[in-house]
């Protein structure tokens, strides 16, 4: 889990509009972000039924399909 150190931006009223993150948190939340699509994209594929393809012959269908 990650540990952030937040700050947040403020407007005069002292509404939270904006959030200020160190690069180090920011680049943990995108490769965070990253796994989780890369696992709901895997549970899509598996609800799907679809058969699984080598990579090999997928990547042939589709420079196939692009001629």
């Amino acid at each position: 889990m990650i540990k952030l150190k937040e700050r947040f931006i403020v407007d005069e009223q002292g509404n939270r509009f904006g959030v200020v993150l160190d690069i180090e948190d920011y680049r943990k939340l995108l490769e965070e972000l990253e796994t989780l699509e890369c696992i709901r994209a895997y549970d899509a594929a598996k609800a799907s039924g679809d058969t699984a393809v080598p990579f090999e012959q997928a990547v042939s269908e589709i420079e196939r399909d692009d001629s």
